[in-house]
């Protein structure tokens, strides 16, 4: 059976790219490089920041074409998380919203990946 380890985003400026999830995520990345960048979450899971004009073979994927998801444990958090990251100057492209899934709302890192943030139902 397979797990997933790695998660990948193609940045304009992977230094750009580390200054904000640094922030954003609490923790600096355990690898950096001019052109790559690894943070290690708690969980595990990798998240790697590769710079889109490095990475072979050369890939054409739009931003805004996947996202990273943060479940949090209530739908207040998921409203102090957006005012937080809105006070931060993170876009919001959705408001705290209730959805079939839970209670939600979506912002943008500095090359337009989605972060959503999100309450499950029963939870």
């Amino acid at each position: 059976m397979l797990n997933v380890d790695f998660v990948l985003l193609y940045v304009d400026s992977p230094t750009a790219s580390v200054a904000f999830y640094t922030d954003l995520l609490g923790r600096p990345p355990v690898e950096a490089s001019p052109t790559f960048a690894m943070f290690a979450m708690d969980s595990g899971l990798m998240l790697g920041l590769w710079a889109r004009h490095t990475v072979e073979p050369k890939a054409e994927v739009p931003p805004a074409s996947s996202e990273i998801a943060f479940v949090v444990p209530d739908p207040d958090a998921v409203r102090s998380t957006c005012a937080g990251w809105a006070a931060r100057g993170l876009p919001i492209v959705q408001e705290p919203t209730a959805m079939d899934f839970g209670h939600t709302f979506v912002a943008l890192d500095p090359d337009g990946h989605r972060l959503r943030v999100f309450a499950p139902n029963g939870h």
